[in-house]
This record gives C-alpha cells, structure tokens and sequence, in this order.
C-alpha cells in the first residue's frame, strides 16, 4: 500500500484545491494506495481522504511540508507528495516505483534546474529519510529557518550534506511548469498567451501565479476537476 500526501494548511487556497487532487489521483493512480491530507482544516473533504493533524505546530506556509519527514506522521512504507496546485494529465504510476526502498526523488527546479530542486513533487520512505532530513534539519534548525523555504533546505541537505547516494530525482520529462515549459530557462509570464502542454509529461506545476483556478485553457479545465 502506497501514501499519496498534500499538505493543506491556512487560508491561501480552499478545500477544492485537496478534493481535485484527490479526484486526479483516483484517476490517474492504478496502484493500491491511501490519500492523505496534513492539515489544521476540518470538514469539507471528499470520502476517501484520510486527515491527519500536522505532528508538531508552529510552522506556517511550505515549510509545513518539511513535517512530512517527522518521524511522528506515522506514514509507512513509500509516500509520494503532490502541492495543491498541480494538474495530474496522465497515469502516475511511476512516480511511485522509480527508485529503490531508500530513494529519495523530487523534481529538479524549474528555473535552476541543475542547482536546486523543486519540491511540488517528492517521494521518500520515512524508514530512512526522517532521520536524513527531519534530523538534520531540526539539529540545524537556526540555519535552515534562515532560507527561503522547504525546497532549498532539501537542496542543501541533499548536496551540502553529501546525501546523492540516496538521491535519485524524477526524469525532467515527467513534469513542466505552466508558466516556464522549458526547464532551465527563464520565461515571463504572459496572461494573454495561451500555454500548451507538454507532450509526454504526466504532471504540470502550477507554481506562483496563475493557480489552476484562474486558468481557463481548454486541457487545464478539462484536467484540473
């Protein structure tokens, strides 16, 4: 049995955002698996989405999602994390089998790919990454609550630490940003433009501004539901 985790915390998005990824999985995930959603909401989520409350308090925004590493998430076996404002286009299945029992895999950045990681996806097994990242970080707290956020304290304890022997991350063809398709290289956004997808990508990120909601193209509502 595989975890399928989000986080949902504070007021920035509504229920819907966690109901519609909920309904992407069920769609795009053909192996067994339970969704999970941390959160300090309650009531308003479909049947079938198992809540439980964040670990510790005290923590606000993304770096919330540094909790699902903490030992007391009591997540079993491999998990794998969706953000609240992706779009799931196709089967997932292989996020959840890439690797090995002790991989750690995440996307790559989308404008620093080769430098940093993007952490709208991630797929662990707390068997042996609490002690990887939720330690470290909670040993180096004052220096990691320095950075700008969850993302770039994975990068640092993923490379500074010297941690690449269990870091194995997602094929850049999996995923695409909606704003900046092309990985690496830097794209203003556009309001007026229409964006098109990726062939061959399972997963868009729909990082900043615009959210899914605000997207009226034709494969964003016909996907985001």
């Amino acid at each position: 049995m595989y975890n399928v985790c989000c986080v949902y915390w504070g007021s920035k998005y509504a229920v819907k955002y966690v109901n519609k990824l909920h309904n992407a999985v069920q769609r795009h995930l053909t192996l067994p698996h339970k969704f999970i959603c941390f959160t300090d909401h309650n009531g308003g989520f479909n049947e079938g989405i198992e809540t439980r409350p964040f670990p510790m308090t005290g923590f606000k925004g993304w770096w919330n999602k540094l909790l699902l590493f903490h030992p007391d998430t009591k997540l079993e076996g491999r998990n794998l994390f969706f953000d609240l404002d992706v779009i799931l286009l196709d089967n997932i299945n292989d996020y959840l089998t890439y690797g090995e029992e002790n991989t750690f895999s995440i996307i790559r950045d989308f404008g620093r790919p080769e430098t940093e990681f993007n952490s709208s996806i991630m797929s662990w097994n707390n068997k042996y990454h609490s002690e990887v990242i939720w330690n470290e970080y909670l040993t180096n707290k004052v220096k990691y609550d320095k950075m700008s956020g969850d993302q770039n304290v994975i990068t640092s304890i993923m490379f500074e630490k010297k941690n690449t022997d269990i870091l194995k991350p997602f094929p850049n063809e999996w995923s695409f940003s909606y704003k900046w398709p092309v990985r690496g290289a830097y794209q203003h956004y556009k309001r007026d433009k229409e964006y098109h997808r990726v062939p061959g990508a399972s997963v868009c990120v729909c990082h900043g501004s615009p959210r899914p909601a605000e997207i009226k193209t034709k494969w964003v509502v016909d996907n985001w539901r």
